[in-house]
Formats: structure tokens, C-alpha cells, sequence
């Protein structure tokens, strides 16, 4: 069936466009109004669900719970142990999926198997005797050179039901919250959002911490369901860190990976990508290089792990870059602020075919448009006409205006606003196909 989608608010003109450059449906795609980790998240899922006035799916159904910065390089194997574990988590059991390890990673959670437990066809899996997140590498080590360990994947499969079930045992203060949060969710065109202010009052937890690591305790007072792993040789990997990118990717001689304007000279397994400027490496040896309109990221290989800790300095010290991104997703396409400075911004639009801004105004800018690739349709106060490429207009501050794309291929236009005030949120909107004037303002 199509996948229900669980993202950040932030983040859902990007997931919209990302299944439609995949020509992939959601069942749904729903909205958290703030990051509050895997556990409500899963608990949001499985609560629209089991929603009786949704039409989502039949009662009570088998969820199986992916990450999205997963590669499964065997889908078709995959699919078929997915069937094999369904069969059990439809009889109300919890199914996870383990790796056999190949090294002593400290990033990735492990599983100590138990008592063997057949299934069918020949497939066995193993009640789960104990989750442990994240070893030090020494524990790691010995965990790597026993066979009684596996990796934690992260991906699950069970009944709605008895996810809300194990829950409510053993982290009701999270299924109260997600409760509340979903007894006001309301739809907003393709997506769904639930109470903003319930759902923020949620603890931030993870599926392992909230649920797992109780139920994974081998006693059984602990668990209502029978958790089993189910080991799996698909070609896995957890693309979480550049570095794991750098391990799954085709390298060249010297180790490297190189995507974009790069030019490199003495260098040894590091990865180097370029978005947007010229990168010139000499002489460097693992290292990780990422640049992009927003920002660079340099990193020893090993240490890569440690940008999440900068990304929470660059919250602390409020740096604008850890929010505002240069290139921002909408759902009639996309816009890249190309220059920006006192009393002007300079901005390059991009809209689909077919697709169309509000009908809006602004108090505080005006706005000079010009065409430089496809055909614009423009409404100007009581003016409606075309413009093609290289032709401009002008939009005074107060003057209700819209941009659309009649034609059959992308249209891009360079904005240039000048005015007191330049924020987004100096929009009104009196019409919008995606019904933004009534839920936000972007």
C-alpha cells in the first residue's frame, strides 16, 4: 500500500515534491508542528490508523515502520522476509529487523538474541533478549567477535494496536500527549496536522528508549507482546553519516568520491561534493568535504558524527543558517535567494507547469519581475496578460498580484523586492490553491 509519511512541518513541501519526482502517492503525510524523536511519531501514525472516521485503512492494521535514510540494496528479498514477519506481527507480535555486523560501530544500536524461534520456510528468528544503544568502541569490539549480537536497523513491524498498547504500559505520558495532539488534527490539502500545542507538550523520546529497551528485557512483566528479530542479509546500510555515504558509494582509485565542480590532487579516501562553488583539495587524506548554498561542512572521516554537535551549538548561538536555507520548497515549486542586502533581496523563482502563486499582497515591498525561461501569467491589480523571456514588470507595495505557469515546461523568473520589510511573513493571501491563506503564511 502507499506509505503514510511522518515529517517535520518544515520539511513537507520537500517531501511533496520528492514522491512526485518518484510519481509515488502517500497514503498520507502528516505534520509535526515540532521534532519530538521516532516515538511520537510512530504513536501519530498509528493513531490516524486506528482512527474509525479516517478512511486511511482496514481496522487495526500491521505497520511496518521505516526510517528514511535507510539503502536496501535487495528490495526483493527484503520484501519477501517482510512477509514472513508479518504473518507473526499480525498475530499481535513485534517484529525487528537485525543486521549481522561487519565492524565495531559505536553509532548503531545493537540486539542480543535469544531463545531461537521458527517461523516459516525454513526462517528462524530469535526473541529479542536486550536492546543496547550505542556502545563505547570497546564494547562494540566484543560485541562484533560474539555471534549473539545484531545490529538494531531501526525498522519494525507490528499492529497499530499493539504499538499503543506497549506504549501506554510503559511511556503513557507520550500516548496521552499524542492523544490529545491527534484528537484536533485537521487536513490541509495532502497533509494532516495535528494539535500544534498538544503535540509539543510531548516528550521527546525514541521508538528504542520509549518502547524497546522495556519489552527487550526478557521478563515478561515488562511486555505484554512477544518481541522477536528477525536477521536479514539485504544489503543494508544506515546512510545517517557522510561517512557511511563514502562506504557505500563506487570510489575511484585513490578512495575517493568526488560529485561536483571538484578538483582534487593527492588525496585518499575522503568524499568531496560540491552544490553550488568550485571546491580545490591538495594533499588531504579522510577527510569529509560537503558544500552547498547554505553552508560548508569539513570533517575528519571518523569524527563525522560530531556535526550533530555543532548543528546544537549553531542553535544556542541562534545562527540564522541552522533555519533559513538559501533554496526553500513550495508547492508550486521552488525559490533560491540569490542576494540579499539593505532594503533588497534578489530571488530566482522556479514553477512547475500548471501551477501558480497566491493571490497576494504586500505592505511593506515592491516587486520587479522578470522572465528569463518559459511564459508567465501575470494578475496586476485588475490587469491580467503574459510575459515572455526577457520581458519584466513591476509590482508597487499594496498592489494585489499572482504569478502563474500556463505553459508546458518550468518557468523561471528573477524577483527582485525592494522595500522596509522583506520577510515572508509580510504576506496576504486572499486566494491559494493549496489553502495556505487559511493554515500559515507560507
Amino acid at each position: 500500500s502507499d506509505p503514510l509519511i511522518i515529517c517535520n512541518e518544515e520539511h513537507r513541501f520537500l517531501v511533496a515534491e520528492h514522491l512526485r519526482q518518484l510519481d509515488k502517492d502517500a497514503l498520507a503525510i502528516a505534520l509535526e508542528p515540532v521534532g519530538r524523536n521516532t516515538a511520537p511519531a510512530l504513536t501519530l501514525a498509528a493513531l490516524m490508523l486506528l482512527d474509525k472516521d479516517a478512511d486511511f485503512t482496514n481496522d487495526d492494521p500491521v505497520m511496518l515502520v521505516l526510517p528514511a535514510d535507510h539503502v536496501i540494496r535487495d528490495a526483493a528479498r527484503f520484501r519477501r522476509i517482510i512477509e514472513h514477519g508479518a504473518a507473526e506481527a499480525a498475530r499481535n507480535g513485534i517484529i525487528t529487523f537485525g543486521i549481522q555486523p561487519d565492524s565495531p560501530k559505536t553509532g548503531y544500536g545493537y540486539i542480543r538474541k535469544g531463545e531461537q524461534h521458527p517461523l516459516q520456510n525454513d526462517v528462524s528468528a530469535f526473541q529479542v533478549a536486550e536492546f543496547i544503544e550505542k556502545p563505547g568502541e570497546q564494547v562494540a569490539r566484543e560485541m562484533l567477535n560474539s555471534e549473539a549480537y545484531l545490529w538494531n536497523s531501526g525498522m519494525f513491524m507490528m499492529r497499530a494496536s499493539v504499538w499503543m498498547q506497549e506504549l501506554k504500559r510503559h511511556r503513557p505520558d507520550i500516548a496521552d500527549a499524542c492523544i490529545a495532539a491527534q484528537a484536533t488534527l485537521r487536513q490541509d490539502g495532502d497533509f494532516y496536522r495535528p494539535g500544534a500545542a498538544q503535540f509539543a507538550a510531548c516528550p521527546s523520546e525514541s521508538i528504542d528508549y520509549a518502547v524497546m529497551e522495556h519489552i527487550g528485557k526478557g521478563n515478561s512483566d515488562n511486555r505484554a507482546a512477544d518481541c522477536l528479530v528477525l536477521p536479514i542479509d539485504i544489503g543494508w546500510t544506515d546512510l545517517g553519516a557522510w561517512s557511511s555515504l563514502w562506504e557505500e558509494s563506487e570510489r575511484d582509485a585513490g578512495g575517493n568520491i568526488t560529485k561536483g565542480d571538484v578538483y582534487a590532487r593527492s588525496m585518499s579516501n575522503s568524499l568531496v561534493i560540491s552544490e553550488d562553488r568550485l571546491i580545490a583539495a591538495v594533499g588531504l587524506q579522510d577527510v569529509i568535504i560537503i558544500e552547498t548554498p547554505d553552508a560548508v561542512l569539513a570533517a575528519h572521516k571518523e569524527r563525522v558524527q560530531e556535526v550533530k554537535e555543532l548543528v546544537e551549538q549553531l542553535k544556542r548561538d541562534e545562527r540564522p543558517e541552522q533555519e533559513n536555507h538559501v533554496k526553500i520548497n513550495r508547492p508550486w515549486g521552488s525559490f533560491e535567494t540569490v542576494d540579499s542586502g539593505d532594503r533588497f533581496q534578489v530571488k530566482r523563482l522556479t514553477i512547475r507547469p500548471g501551477e501558480v502563486l497566491s493571490l497576494q499582497m504586500h505592505h511593506h515591498r515592491a516587486e520587479h519581475w522578470v522572465v528569463v525561461k518559459g511564459t508567465a501569467k501575470v494578475t496586476r491589480g485588475d490587469e491580467e496578460f503574459l510575459l515572455t523571456e526577457n520581458q519584466s514588470t513591476y509590482v508597487p507595495v499594496g498592489v494585489i498580484h499572482r504569478l502563474e505557469n500556463p505553459g508546458t515546461l518550468p518557468l523561471e523568473v528573477v524577483e527582485v523586492q525592494t522595500g522596509s520589510y522583506l520577510e515572508e511573513d509580510d504576506i496576504v493571501r486572499f486566494e491559494d490553491r493549496y489553502d495556505r491563506h487559511i493554515y500559515d503564511n507560507l
